[in-house]
């Protein structure tokens, strides 16, 4: 594409969309892309300002000098781990676009898990009051007021940058009108005691020593604090699990995303600390345990 991160090409050779695509898929792989093909169709996409679907239809459209410069920066910066969801500055949630920048936590499925279990205990519920407890790029939030339009939904984060970011995303899907954004650390914004019917939250779950194992577009470029859950990645969620009974409602639910292996830990957490029941674990489509969900006593 370039004598930057290609070889040089022959004298008036066409760079077409196939041939880019061609070219950058074995790239992008080589460089420790698990997505490459997928990587490189959203990344042109981007660079031509066009759906995806259609680089299908216009294989042998060759591209402009501008969108082959623009391609070339962002084919260079994914090779260097950046991920493509910062690249191009949004990211798919629910059946959503979000737009995302380096101060959120990418939106991922997994997280759908949990969304998909609010909605199902909200619809029986005339005016449900709800939670989300670092809101990050808003994507529980939004997905939880667009799907429940009588819900009253109340968000916060300790990152006033993320807050501004799921404030834009909460105008694109037209409820920031119905989102009370709270700037704080979990509990810490409610200085009189209210209460909701649910709260939910993807809260840090990574052990600090862990991180360094994870994938380098995760390591290096996502926020730490959205990942770091303490030495055993369970510090955030003992908080939550502390402070939550004083803004619950009686039978009001917790909902509080893990990684697998901490089920069971997270399960015991919930028994001994007295307020809540119906403590279950849900998985995620994978079939690997994603949320724990309990309510309070009452």
């Amino acid at each position: 594409m370039s004598n930057s991160v290609s070889s040089p090409t022959p004298a008036g050779d066409i760079w077409t969309v196939k041939r880019i695509l061609d070219w950058t898929i074995p790239h992008l792989k080589s460089h420790g892309s698990e997505s490459p093909r997928l990587d490189a169709e959203i990344l042109l996409a981007h660079a031509r300002a066009c759906p995806r679907i259609q680089l299908y239809t216009n294989y042998d459209q060759p591209l402009t000098d501008s969108q082959r410069a623009t391609m070339r920066d962002l084919v260079k910066r994914r090779a260097a781990a950046e991920p493509v969801a910062y690249l191009v500055g949004h990211r798919e949630f629910f059946g959503l676009d979000f737009r995302v920048t380096k101060d959120v936590l990418i939106p991922r499925p997994d997280t759908e898990t949990l969304v998909v279990d609010a909605i199902e205990s909200l619809k029986l519920q005339a005016a449900p009051r709800v939670l989300d407890v670092g809101t990050g790029s808003g994507c529980i939030a939004i997905s939880l007021a667009v799907n429940c339009p009588n819900a009253e939904v109340t968000a916060v984060d300790f990152s006033a940058a993320a807050l501004d970011i799921a404030k834009v995303n909460a105008e694109t899907h037209n409820v920031a009108d119905r989102i009370r954004w709270l700037h704080g650390d979990l509990f810490d914004p409610f200085t009189v005691a209210e209460e909701f019917d649910l709260i939910a939250s993807n809260p840090p779950y990574i052990a600090t020593a862990e991180i360094e194992t994870l994938s380098v577009d995760v390591r290096l470029h996502e926020p730490r604090l959205a990942l770091d859950g303490g030495p055993d990645g369970l510090e955030v969620i003992r908080h939550l699990i502390a402070g939550a009974p004083q803004h619950l409602a009686a039978q009001g639910n917790l909902l509080i995303e893990i990684s697998g292996e901490q089920a069971d830990a997270v399960t015991q957490l919930l028994a001994a600390n007295g307020h809540y029941d119906d403590i279950a674990v849900l998985k995620d489509l994978a079939r690997q345990p994603r949320v724990v969900r309990a309510a309070r006593k009452g």
